[in-house]
């Protein structure tokens, strides 16, 4: 009974950690997909069907176990240090869309 008590929410919170880890995960895929070609040669050495290999194993890859995390590593890098530089290369700092 205590057990439940206890672990009943931190299950539900590992939950919802997962939950918001699969959807930054999916809108990075989906921002990758929808970049142009001609921005990602213009901005990123790797190319676009590398990026969205890595990204796509990443959706693929959940959990927090190394593969996991090391995932989720690749999406934040592809977020923080990719992406703004194809919306440079795209000639404005807004979305895609």
């Amino acid at each position: 009974m205590l057990g439940n008590l206890v672990f009943g929410p931190i299950h539900g919170l590992l939950g919802l950690i997962g939950l918001v880890i699969l959807a930054v995960k999916l809108f990075a895929l989906v921002d990758a997909v929808l970049r142009p070609q001609a921005a990602w040669r213009a901005a990123v050495p790797l190319p676009k069907a590398a990026w969205l290999g890595i990204l796509g194993l990443s959706v693929l890859l959940g959990g927090l176990g190394l593969f996991g995390v090391a995932a989720l590593v690749a999406t934040i890098l592809y977020l923080v240090d990719v992406r703004p530089k194809l919306q440079e290369a795209r000639g404005r700092g807004g979305s895609p869309w």
